[in-house]
Parts: structure tokens; C-alpha cells; sequence
């Protein structure tokens, strides 16, 4: 019992679910034609119930004044030989008297029997079947109808039986039964058609506002203009609702753009201002290292190392920011082959026990800025050398490919944790295994520089299955 109260549970919950999910124009019209379904259900059981009585009245009313008619109407000829009464003469009746077979054939299906109080047919209409004898006035039997009248003659009496089928009354029940049917079923089509219809027109100003709403996403332009329906109704208010929230997000995106510009020009301008202060500062240190001695150096070197790492910072900052206000360096005619060969070259001296290899042959030329080319493979192979262990291997590949200029970058190390992996590309995001002090802006300035030279960057898995891989995609020049 338990089973099937979760069976016919779960039914139910799927089918409400179904319903939920259809659009709102069929479940109202749905909803429409099930009220309607349901309302003439009621009127044709009503109906029905009335019309069968009805039918069933006219059939025995028929069948009973058919028999009652006979009854005075039907009267045998008498056969006489001078006074003495011989028989009665069923072979041709008295004239006035209706002919039985004549009259059976204009009732459908009729059957007409004159018979003796215990059943003795003395004449009986054409194919007439097995009746009982008049037992009773009105009786059922082998699917008719009987109705039995008595005839008072001369020695006694004879009885006249009218039957009719009983399946003509039901034929005719279950005609209505089906037109019935059809009424409903066709008024509940016509119903659902009607409230589609309905549902769809009311649905027309919601359908303008949705498509509405689309265009703006689309566009990304909150200044279109909504379009109103002309009742004042529920859908009106939805629209300049919807309008007057397009004006507040307007107004914030302006809001924040120009906070975001703001913060953009400032960091431009300050990190524009801080290279001029920060050469002065590393010319300094580099001229104090060289006169003093002993701890005063370590310390003055000390210094220098941490300047070089703002001024690093700085730079990066400096493109970064001109990066974000869409400015773009002028562009030229370059090998990105020799670009990666030299950024490789200039981290030789600093990969300690790193493995660095290079497979740049020449021919990949393209169209950009060569210092922004050189730090994006700078930094690519900076940030393999960072997060992995000496001793690690790291190759950097050019190749064209399909009218692309293709670089990779790839180690052997540990790899990308599968949880920080979607986060390696945002601004000031370090790893754990980031031991060189970095400031978190490599693989941004990879992307801020590949996007300035209409190129993608992915991160994709190692041909081998271990360390990181990162593929750099440029258009080939024509």
C-alpha cells in the first residue's frame, strides 16, 4: 500500500512539473478548455440521463398504443353454416381491419401475433419469432418488447401481441450518447483553440516586452526605449517598472565606468609618475652598491633588488592600465621567433638549475608591438620557472600553423591545482607554489597583450599529461 501511495505520489509530482514547464498561453488555455470539458461533462450527463429516459418513455408509449390500436381494430371474419359458429377466418379479415404484415412494415422491426389464451398462433406477421403467450400485459423476451391485448369474440377470447425490439430504443440511446460525445469533446477543442487564441493576444505585450528586453542584452544598451502597452493594466506596470530599472542600472553602469576610468587614468598617471623617481632611485642604489662595503652593501643590494621589483611592478601596472583604457602601442613587422629567443635568452642567467629550451625557427612573423611581445614571453617563462622545482625542464615552442602564430610554453613540473585553475589568468592571483615575491600580474599581462594583438590564451593539458601548458594563438601576417 505504501508502494503505490509513492507510486501515484510521484505521478503526480511529474505530472505538475510537466504542466509547470509548458508556456503560460497552453496552460491557460489548458486551464480554459479543462473548465469547459468539465462544464459540459456535467450538461451532457444531464442531458443524456433525460433524453434516454425520454427515448425509453416514447418507446414503450409507442409500443403500448401500437398494441392498444390492434386491440380495437383488429377483427376476424366469423364462419358460419346457418346458424351454427364453425371458426374464425384469420386468412382475410373483416373489412375495415388493418392487414398485419402492412402494418408491422411501417413500424421498424415490429412483430404482430394473434394468439389463443395458451399461445396458439392463429396468425402471425411474415418471419415472426418465438414468443411467449400473453402472460402478462407488457413483458421482455428474446430481446423485444411484447404487448398483449385481449379481443372478446364469440366462445372466448384470442389475444393480439405487438413487439418491437428493444436494441432499436438502444440504438437510438446510444446515438445520442455519441453526439453527446462529439459535443463535448469538439466544444473542449474549440475551447482550447479559443483560449490559445485569447492567452496569445493577451500575451502579445509580454512577448514585445521580452523581445524588448532581448534587443538590450543583446546590445547592451539600457537607453532603449520599452514599449508600453495602451491598457493600464498589470502588464503596463510591469513595463514601466521594467523601464525605470533600466534607468537606475543606466545610470550605475555610468556610475561605476566612470569610477572605473577614474581609478584607470590614476594608475596610468601614477605609475607614468613613479618610473622618473624609481630610475633616480635605482641609479642610486646601483652607485652605492659599487662604493660601500661589507653590510652596507648587502643592505644598499638589498634595496636594489626590491626597487627593481616596483619598477617591474610599475611597468606592469603602466600596461595593464593602458591596456584597460584601449590604448594600443603602434605596431610593426616582427619575428615572434627571435621575440621569444631573446626573452629566453635574458632569463639564462637566473633559471639556476631549470632546464630552458627553445624551438623558435624563423618565419613567424606578425604584426605588433615588440617590447609588449617580449614581456608576455617573459612572464610566460618566468611563471613556469616560479612554480616549479629546480631541475624542472622548460620548453618554449613557435611554430605557424593554419595562418596562426602559434607559442607554447610547457614544464614537466607538478601542474595547475584543478581548483585554481580557472583563476590563473585574474590580476594579482598567486599560487602556492609562487616563491620568487611575484605581485600576481604575469599571465594578466599575457592576456591584457594577446588581446591587444587580436591573439587568444588558453590554458590547455600537457601533451604528456603532466606539469602546465599555455598556448598562445596570434594572427600570421598575410
Amino acid at each position: 500500500m505504501a508502494s503505490r501511495g509513492s507510486f501515484i505520489r510521484s505521478a503526480a509530482q511529474a505530472t505538475s512539473s510537466a504542466y509547470r514547464r509548458l508556456p503560460i498561453r497552453w496552460r491557460l488555455a489548458s486551464g480554459s478548455a479543462l473548465l469547459t470539458l468539465v462544464i459540459l461533462l456535467g450538461f451532457a450527463a444531464i442531458v443524456g440521463v433525460l433524453t434516454t429516459r425520454q427515448i425509453n418513455s416514447d418507446f414503450n408509449r409507442q409500443v403500448a398504443d401500437a398494441a392498444t390500436d390492434l386491440q380495437a381494430n383488429v377483427r376476424p371474419r366469423v364462419v358460419l353454416e346457418g346458424e351454427t359458429f364453425i371458426r374464425y377466418d384469420f386468412s382475410r379479415l373483416q373489412k375495415g381491419s388493418p392487414d398485419l404484415d402492412t402494418y408491422a412494415a411501417s413500424q421498424k422491426s415490429a412483430v404482430i401475433r394473434l394468439v389463443t389464451g395458451d399461445g396458439e398462433v392463429l396468425k402471425q406477421t411474415e418471419d415472426a419469432p418465438y414468443l411467449l403467450g400473453p402472460r402478462e400485459e407488457r413483458q421482455d423476451y428474446a430481446g423485444y418488447r411484447i404487448e398483449s391485448r385481449p379481443i372478446e369474440l364469440r366462445g372466448g377470447f384470442f389475444y393480439v401481441q405487438y413487439a418491437r425490439k428493444l436494441s432499436d430504443v438502444e440504438a437510438t440511446a446510444n446515438r445520442v450518447r455519441v453526439f453527446l460525445g462529439l459535443g463535448v469533446l469538439g466544444g473542449a477543442a474549440l475551447a482550447l483553440l479559443a483560449g490559445l487564441a485569447t492567452a496569445t493576444r493577451a500575451m502579445a505585450p509580454i512577448t514585445r516586452l521580452t523581445d524588448a528586453a532581448s534587443a538590450i542584452a543583446r546590445t547592451r544598451d539600457p537607453s532603449q526605449r520599452i514599449p508600453h502597452p495602451e491598457s493600464n493594466d498589470e502588464v503596463s506596470e510591469l513595463a514601466l517598472t521594467l523601464e525605470g530599472m533600466l534607468r537606475s542600472l543606466d545610470e550605475a553602469r555610468g556610475e561605476t565606468e566612470a569610477t572605473l576610468a577614474r581609478q584607470r587614468q590614476f594608475v596610468a598617471d601614477a605609475s607614468h609618475e613613479l618610473r622618473t623617481p624609481l630610475t633616480s632611485v635605482l641609479a642610486n642604489l646601483e652607485l652605492l652598491e659599487l662604493e660601500l662595503e661589507g653590510e652596507s652593501r648587502e643592505a644598499a643590494a638589498s634595496a636594489l633588488r626590491s626597487s627593481r621589483r616596483m619598477r617591474r611592478l610599475v611597468a606592469d601596472l603602466l600596461l595593464l592600465a593602458r591596456a584597460d583604457a584601449g590604448h594600443i602601442a603602434p605596431h610593426m613587422t616582427l619575428d615572434l621567433s627571435e621575440v621569444v629567443t631573446e626573452a629566453a635568452g635574458e632569463l639564462e642567467p637566473v633559471a639556476g638549475d631549470h632546464q630552458i629550451s627553445v624551438s623558435a625557427p624563423p618565419g613567424a612573423e606578425m604584426e605588433g608591438t615588440r617590447d609588449e611581445l617580449h614581456r608576455l614571453a617573459l612572464n610566460l617563462l618566468e611563471n613556469a620557472l616560479r612554480h616549479t622545482n629546480p631541475g624542472t625542464a622548460v620548453e618554449a615552442t613557435v611554430d605557424r600553423r593554419n595562418g596562426e602564430i602559434v607559442l607554447s610554453v610547457e614544464d614537466d613540473g607538478p601542474g595547475i591545482p584543478r581548483d585554481l585553475r580557472d583563476k590563473v589568468f585574474e590580476r594579482f592571483f598567486r599560487g602556492a607554489g609562487d616563491r620568487s615575491g611575484s605581485g600576481g600580474l604575469g599571465l594578466s599581462i599575457v592576456r591584457a597583450v594577446a588581446d591587444s594583438h587580436s591573439g587568444t590564451v588558453e590554458r590547455e593539458e600537457p601533451l604528456d599529461g603532466r606539469g602546465a601548458r599555455f598556448v598562445v594563438r596570434f594572427p600570421a601576417r598575410s
